[in-house]
């Protein structure tokens, strides 16, 4: 049986510190080799933005980056991290001496199990928390992070309104949209035209007394739209005209929506940095359908720590059940071991994204059914 909550030795605090700073280590390498290959991609770019904002847009940049850095390979860190013990243990004979002591060779590991979880359950909550917080950063690259300069964007189209959200293109900063030309539906095209079109939409976020959707102003089509009164679906508001609205000018229209702007500017991108509940809100958004794909997300981000955890089973008896090898070996088989992790997971989210795997949101399970009996096996065995 193992233990939840380890008494914490001499041993145990060494190899956690041992762990520690070869995982902050590994971190700030691999993590200071992105940022310079990524800042020297886009050199032109950020002197331009440090001469605009100062040198501190550097750390607004990468600082996001580097979080969502520590998401994609904290299981590989953790993995190295725990390798580079065991083999650093064994070339210096420390290993021998401990297990001649009568010390056997999983309560070595068992510190690093322990690591390893709490490095999968930092993963999770930076997932969780860290990271939602600092999307609108995250969704911007270097060249459209000064957000001056309007950009494309996919159409997309409100299923509660039957309403196509389109224009020229979007600016971020300002949550605007260029241009727009909002496809009407058969239902409203008869009172209201085939599009309703403006030199430009603001969106504003629901308030009390008030839906969320797009402040249209310089309303160009159709010409008088002030003169119409507001047009409602199933009793909700979905044009909302000066004509019967107060707080509108007379070259405005308010255009009522629960597509929110990210999701019109970003698309697939934004979900990836939205928190699980986040997601399930909006997988319940009536407006919106998100897909098999969203579906497999939200069950994969469940399943990741365990998925990590697993990883580092199975990684560990590479080093415990062969002595004579470098870490560089050791590294090089946890590589090959997270290629194979890798590809197993995506080819399983591919068959949920496909609809080949139904309900999607098992394909997301699929590693974990695959993953977790081996892991289970090599952590039974290692232990008796």
């Amino acid at each position: 049986m193992i233990p939840l909550i380890p008494r914490l030795y001499l041993l145990d605090r060494y190899i956690l510190r041992l762990f520690l700073r070869t995982l902050l280590v590994a971190f700030a390498s691999f993590s200071g080799l992105y940022i310079v290959i990524d800042l020297f991609g886009n050199l032109e770019e950020f002197l331009g933005h440090i001469e605009r904002f100062g040198t501190l847009v550097l750390l607004e940049y990468y600082g996001p980056r580097i979080l969502a850095f520590f998401d994609q390979t904290s299981a590989l860190l953790a993995l190295l991290a725990s390798l580079f013990v065991i083999t650093w243990m064994q070339r210096t004979n420390e290993l021998t001496a401990v297990m001649a002591a009568g010390i056997p060779k999983r309560r070595v590991v068992l510190p690093l199990l322990c690591a390893g979880w709490l490095v999968s359950i930092t993963a999770a909550v930076n997932r969780e928390w860290w990271i939602p917080g600092f999307r609108d950063r995250l969704t911007r690259n270097a060249q459209t992070w000064a957000g001056g300069e309007a950009r494309a964007f996919t159409p997309v189209f409100d299923f509660q309104t039957r309403i196509l959200l389109t224009g020229k293109g979007v600016l971020p900063a300002s949550r605007t949209i260029v241009q727009p030309a909002f496809q009407l539906p058969d239902a409203l095209a008869t009172e209201w035209g085939p599009a309703l079109t403006s030199r430009e939409a603001r969106y504003v976020a629901p308030q009390q007394d008030r839906p969320g959707g797009y402040l249209m102003i310089g309303v160009t089509s159709p010409a008088d739209a002030a003169k119409r009164p507001s047009a409602h679906i199933g009793g909700q508001p979905v044009i909302l005209s000066p004509h019967d609205t107060p707080w509108l000018k007379a070259d405005q229209l308010f255009l009522a929506s629960a597509v929110t702007f990210d999701e019109l500017a970003f698309g697939r991108r934004y979900r990836r940095y939205l928190s699980t509940r986040e997601l399930v809100s909006a997988l319940r958004n009536p407006s919106l359908d998100y897909g098999a794909d969203a579906r497999v997300l939200l069950h994969a981000r469940l399943v990741q720590p365990l998925l990590d955890f697993c990883l580092l089973v199975i990684g560990l008896p590479l080093v415990t059940r062969r002595h004579g090898h470098g870490i560089f070996y050791a590294g090089g088989m946890a590589l090959l071991l997270v290629i194979g992790f890798l590809a197993v997971t995506m080819a399983a989210h591919a068959l949920g994204n496909y609809l080949i795997v139904r309900p999607a949101s098992l394909a997301a399970w699929l590693p974990l059914l695959i993953f977790g009996p081996c892991a289970y096996v090599v952590l039974r065995r290692g232990w008796e």
